[in-house]
């Protein structure tokens, strides 16, 4: 079956254009000011507003409070919520049942003990993304987004009570590796579809899901 793919970062009306046409299953947006992708409730409202039925809306938030949550959610129809911090499994659990939307919990991997802290999630989140966990001599790293991968054995047989979904450092050069070494059924890619961090490019992201179709 094809692999299906979430386009993260969006903040462009091209770059949701080629996610849409490219057959793009989920399509991010950025709710973290330090990021160079992130947007505000109004330029978010409009992009959103545009996304067909039938694609998830995710929007990505980083150790939020939930005056934060109730301020976006208030003008940005969206699907389900990324957690992307330190956020515990009683947040989660209180984030689901206050805002009344799946939430996809992101697991930051340098090794096996990282993976294995994703049981903790594994009956709260809905969704569990591995991405790569930033090495602390990284200067300016942000919670994702850093065109870094991880290795991607540690993923291999695993299995979880909940979807997962594996980032970090994602391209079209690497996809089928990283697909074929850890039986991911979902991708999530943000700088690997960009000119330069917060650009993305219409032209990566079509090769990108075209490549996710064909795995």
């Amino acid at each position: 079956m094809p692999v299906d793919a979430k386009i993260c970062g969006i903040n462009s009306a091209p770059a949701l254009a080629a996610a849409v046409a490219g057959g793009a299953r989920f399509v991010g947006f950025v709710f973290y000011p330090r990021s160079p992708r992130a947007l505000d409730a109004e330029s978010a409202a409009a992009l959103v507003g545009q996304v067909p039925r039938g694609i998830t809306r995710v929007g990505l938030f980083v150790d939020e409070p939930n005056e934060t949550f109730d301020a976006i959610l208030r003008h940005v129809p969206l699907d389900m919520l990324q957690l992307h911090g330190q956020e515990t499994p009683a947040r989660i659990a209180e984030i689901r049942r206050r805002f009344g939307r799946p939430v996809m919990k992101a697991i930051k991997v340098a090794a096996a003990p990282d993976v294995e802290s994703a049981t903790a999630f594994d009956g709260t989140a809905d969704w569990l993304l591995f991405d790569a966990k930033a090495p602390p001599q990284m200067t300016g790293a942000l919670p994702g987004g850093n065109a870094l991968s991880f290795d991607w054995t540690l993923l291999s047989d695993r299995r979880w009570n909940r979807p997962w979904m594996l980032s970090g450092g994602l391209n079209a050069g690497n996809l089928a590796d990283a697909v074929r070494m850890t039986g991911a059924g979902a991708v999530d890619v943000s700088s690997g579809v960009e000119d330069r961090p917060g650009v993305k490019s219409p032209a990566k992201i079509e090769e990108f899901l075209k490549l996710a179709r064909s795995l």
